[in-house]
């Protein structure tokens, strides 16, 4: 069996629909509430009877972990409250667990979110299930996953995918949390250089240049996610400084998030420098539709439509849109731009039900009139 593990607060409006969609699993269910004001408790206490107080202290990783502690089955899967489960196959689950029990399952989550009005979604990987004797969380803030003797691990995907709506807030909401995720992670990051500065063995070093990188990723996704865009380019760029594996998904998305910040603060010509790393990173719908933003914005047009064609080869992509109707409706874009209406139009009709594009379309029969 497995306990589903769950920390939260002031989470009324979504804590039961989270619990609602795991209760046909018979899983072990654990709720820690780090504070609430609301109703969160009271409604957690309908699907279970395992709900814990944890006095907040600035620490997910600390809050986590006692959840974690109060699990009985020897295998957890941490989930928040703003995540709900899709979908699951129980039994491949648990013969995976068996198969691989020294190491940590991914799960999918489907990140979904309104911006100017439009309905967004990407999609990753994440550690999720692991060992509650072997594994545990470290970090204040974005927390990760970690083994307790500090060894590597292996992982594997795992048959299961959450929806995840934490980032769809209204602009006020999203800089509230991304201020307060700002302080952590820089008490997170001055906690990792002092240790570094202390460190008098190399190995110890090099353990610690392996997380501040990332804590410099998370800092420029809090700028990013309050429009503070010239602080997120710093942030992205002294992550990127680092000698780090092209290959982690952090990095990919550090290095599209970067290119993303320096389109957003009008730095398009310095984005141009993206053409340096294509051979590492190139090999995406992803880094290609953004490639094509980049030349968009430098009025390199040929090259642009060029990289979003090729983005629409992709089969999959992360960002929801960007291999079909988001690729077809930027070249359809910059046609109408360069007055090819026509060819405008013909891509704007590939793009389905996608809504600019059909206001594109409207408009330009009501021109025609």
């Amino acid at each position: 069996m497995l306990s589903v593990c769950i920390i939260t607060k002031n989470e009324e409006k979504n804590i039961g629909h989270c619990l609602q969609c795991l209760k046909p699993y018979g899983f072990e269910i654990i709720v820690v509430d780090t504070g609430s004001a609301d109703r969160t408790k009271e409604i957690a206490l309908q699907y279970t009877d395992k709900v814990y107080d944890f006095i907040w202290c600035d620490d997910f990783a600390a809050a986590k972990n006692f959840a974690v502690s109060k699990a009985e089955n020897a295998y957890v899967m941490v989930i928040d409250s703003d995540e709900f489960l899709e979908e699951i196959d129980a039994e491949k689950l648990y013969q995976l667990i068996n198969q691989h029990p020294d190491e940590v399952g991914r799960i999918r989550r489907r990140n979904v979110f309104a911006r100017n009005g439009l309905q967004q979604e990407n999609k990753e990987w994440i550690n999720r299930i692991f060992s509650k004797e072997k594994f545990c969380y470290e970090g204040r803030i974005h927390e990760q996953v970690t083994a307790i003797d500090g060894s590597e691990y292996k992982t594997y995907q795992a048959p299961v995918v959450i929806k995840h709506t934490g980032y769809d807030l209204t602009p006020e909401e999203r800089k509230k949390k991304a201020k307060r995720n700002f302080a952590l992670l820089i008490q997170e990051l001055e906690r990792l250089e002092r240790e570094e500065k202390d460190a008098g063995r190399q190995e110890e070093q090099e353990m610690d240049n392996e997380q501040i990188p990332y804590i410099l990723y998370q800092l420029g996704k809090s700028c990013y996610m309050a429009e503070e865009y010239e602080k997120a380019c710093d942030y992205f760029s002294r992550g990127l400084s680092f000698d780090l594996n092209p290959k982690l998904e952090y990095v990919i998305d550090m290095v599209e998030s970067y290119g993303y910040t320096l389109l957003n603060s009008g730095q398009a010509e310095t984005a141009l420098f993206f053409e340096n790393i294509y051979e590492e990173f190139g090999n995406s719908a992803d880094f290609q539709f953004l490639m094509g933003l980049i030349y968009m914005n430098n009025a390199r047009f040929e090259q642009a439509v060029n990289e979003f064609l090729k983005a629409t080869r992709h089969k999959t992509c992360r960002n929801k849109g960007v291999n079909s109707y988001s690729a077809y409706y930027n070249i359809g874009v910059i046609y109408e731009c360069l007055g090819k209406k026509e060819e405008a139009n013909r891509y704007y009709e590939k793009c389905g039900d996608y809504q600019p594009a059909k206001k594109r379309l409207e408009n330009s029969c009501k021109y025609e009139e």
